[in-house]
């Protein structure tokens, strides 16, 4: 049950009547139709499938096997009938540029340097090649893409023929073609000869632009990023609204945004620095304070104090620092948040008692977990008693 293929014949039209053939669900439970003849490009050859509508119905998935497109659609419609589709048409024309521009730009890299392309990705905002090369260099980018570039300007025809095996000698193909019968070659003469089952533009004027955005190593390959067509612009508008949100957040012109950022961030890092200095100096401070609040209680000192929204390393410091300064000290501290409780002890040398263990007794009552050593624990859980009730309940179990 062969569907004819009209995006062969026109791959700038964008409506068409068909007859319905088939109209059932798949494996997956998704409804699909077969016509007898579509425009709707399906999923192959590294480039997306089209959407749109048949009878207003929308179209999400276009798949083949066997020669049979396979339409998906989100209602089912009736077999036999006559249906009218509509291609979406800028999502059609942005995959023509990008797949004409990866052409382009893969027989570029291999007229300069030998470098020949082994997959092309068509994505949803960018696209992609691997180059058969294990590295690359910034000027050979740069001169691949202003090679790319003069051959969109020149306007090159964009030529498709379809050809037999033994046909394929006459033309200087860029790689060996993945089928025996019905080769499909797309021709940019005196420049690119390529088999290929894609939807291109009839010129390379058409594809308008092509700019690389990075590369990156993958393997023994290199993977380049680029964009085509609509696409630049799309990505130069939003570069440049960034731009201009950086030359006003930093209140500098363009060309200085790069060493205005960089003294930012030093000044950022300085003032983080000496932020944690003066933490721990206020910590320092701090200890001396608690150490001559501490209470006596059967031959110990214990430190007993509750705060909101401390940062667990703060109340840690603070913890081990009292008890190294005073052996005979016991520092049990409560940080508390909206939604739980948050416990701190520790213990100087002379104290004979295991921090761990204490802990794991109390936190039931918070239904908390947690754990450390025995002269350093910490732990946490709900807040369903009080934080004084939480360090009563220690010091009970001392």
């Amino acid at each position: 049950m062969f569907t004819k293929k009209l995006f062969y014949q026109d791959p700038y039209l964008r409506s068409f009547s068909a007859r319905v053939l088939t109209s059932d669900k798949d494996e997956q439970g998704r409804f699909y139709v077969v016509l007898d003849r579509t425009a709707f490009y399906p999923t192959g050859g590294g480039q997306p499938h089209d959407t749109g509508t048949l009878n207003g119905i929308h179209v999400y998935d276009v798949e083949e096997a066997d020669g049979e497109v396979r339409h998906y659609i989100e209602e089912p419609v009736d077999i036999h009938h006559e249906i009218t589709g509509e291609i979406d048409w800028e999502r059609r024309f942005d995959h023509m540029q990008q797949h004409a521009g990866q052409h382009i730009l893969s027989a570029a890299f291999e007229e300069m340097f030998g470098y020949q392309t082994v997959s092309f990705h068509l994505g949803q905002k960018i696209c992609s090649i691997d180059l058969d090369t294990a590295d690359l260099t910034d000027e050979e980018l740069m001169q691949a893409e202003n090679k790319a570039n003069d051959i969109i300007l020149e306007n090159r025809s964009i030529e498709t023929k379809w050809v037999s095996a033994d046909e394929l000698s006459q033309y200087p193909l860029r790689k060996e073609v993945s089928v025996s019968d019905n080769i499909r070659l797309v021709i940019i003469p005196d420049f690119d000869y390529n088999g290929c089952g894609g939807t291109h533009p009839d010129a390379t004027g058409q594809v308008s632009a092509l700019k690389m955005l990075y590369w990156e190593k993958q393997k023994q390959k290199v993977r380049v990023y680029f964009v085509c067509g609509r696409r630049v612009l799309k990505k130069l508008g939003a570069k440049h609204k960034v731009i201009q949100c950086l030359t006003n957040t930093l209140n500098a012109p363009q060309e200085d945004l790069n060493e205005t950022a960089i003294r930012a961030l030093q000044l950022n890092k300085d003032q983080a620095k000496t932020i944690n200095e003066l933490k721990r100096e206020l910590i320092d401070y701090e200890v001396d304070s608690y150490i001559e609040k501490a209470e006596e209680s059967d031959g110990r000192k214990i430190i007993k104090a509750v705060f909101v929204g401390r940062p667990m390393p703060e109340l840690q410091q603070l913890a081990k620092k009292t008890t190294a300064k005073s052996d005979d000290m016991i520092a049990v501290l409560v940080n508390e948040t909206n939604e739980k409780l948050q416990l701190v002890c520790a213990s100087g040398e002379a104290v004979h008692a295991n921090m761990n263990d204490l802990l794991k007794q109390v936190l039931p009552l918070i239904n908390g977990k947690g754990g450390g050593n025995a002269k350093v624990a910490q732990g946490g859980g709900e807040r369903i008693v009080s934080p004084e009730a939480l360090i009563e309940a220690f010091v009970q179990v001392l």
